[in-house]
């Protein structure tokens, strides 16, 4: 099993950016996969960026050049650094783990863009 706690979410102007963290129960280098999903109200959840156990990363085509995904291994943490950030980016954030093909999912953190 995998928990997954997510922090570092609020109220941001547009333009400005914001630093997700999402915290493993267990050692990120086991997991196969981890990312960032975001659903925003009366939207499908969708894929933001990912990052498998290797270090291959990708992103959807909305944030490519403005959000960065990133580990630190010894804290067992993944990372979302969110910049330029618009409002169309106002969402409730989840991390996600792949771990032995099962889906783990942390309790979301609201970003919200807005003037």
């Amino acid at each position: 099993q995998v928990q997954l706690v997510e922090s570092g979410g609020g109220l941001v102007q547009p333009g400005g950016s914001l630093r997700l963290s999402c915290a493993a129960s267990r050692s990120i280098l086991s997991i196969s996969r981890m990312g960032w999903y975001r659903q925003a109200p009366g939207k499908q959840r969708e894929l933001v960026a990912g990052l498998t156990s290797g270090g291959s990363t990708n992103y959807a085509d909305s944030v490519k050049g403005r959000f960065t995904i990133s580990r630190d291994h010894a804290k067992n943490t993944v990372y979302l650094q969110m910049s330029s950030l618009k409002p169309e980016d106002t969402a409730i954030y989840y991390c996600y783990a792949n771990y032995y093909l099962l889906d783990y999912w942390g309790q979301g953190t609201q970003v919200t863009v807005s003037s």
